[in-house]
């Protein structure tokens, strides 16, 4: 029955950081024409069992993308400076949303896996019945 509930587990892993990631990348797409606004990262990691096998994932502290903010030229802008210039974000909207396309079919991955686990266990316990 280990077997199951590390399959469980493992499954409800990668549910939860992709709901997270998926959260941050609606953030990121909302905030796309938001003035120096910086896109959010969150990177992944392996959690290794006692037996050192890697199993379920977590997600890292959320990062600001670092890369140069858009130069945007709007004299009429409230923001802008002297030249006539201000920082726009650096959100790529193709990229988040490719990134929410990925996002989305791995959890969707993930859900299909936990119910297959579920399943698989209650027709266990069906032939235990027996």
């Amino acid at each position: 029955m280990s077997e199951f509930s590390n399959a469980l587990s493992v499954s409800s892993s990668g549910l939860l950081a992709q709901s997270q990631r998926l959260r941050h990348l609606s953030e990121n797409i909302a905030n796309a024409d938001t003035p120096g606004y910086r896109r959010k990262t969150v990177p992944f990691r392996t959690i290794m069992d006692a037996s050192g096998t890697p199993g379920m994932v977590q997600t890292g502290r959320v990062r600001m993308d670092q890369s140069e903010l858009t130069r945007i030229y709007d004299p009429a802008h409230p923001m802008a400076d002297d030249t006539g210039s201000y920082d726009g974000s650096n959100v790529n909207l193709m990229i988040e949303l490719a990134d929410a396309r990925e996002a989305q079919r791995s959890y969707e991955a993930n859900l299909k896996m936990f119910e297959q686990t579920r399943q698989m266990g209650r027709s266990l316990f069906d032939l235990l019945r027996r």
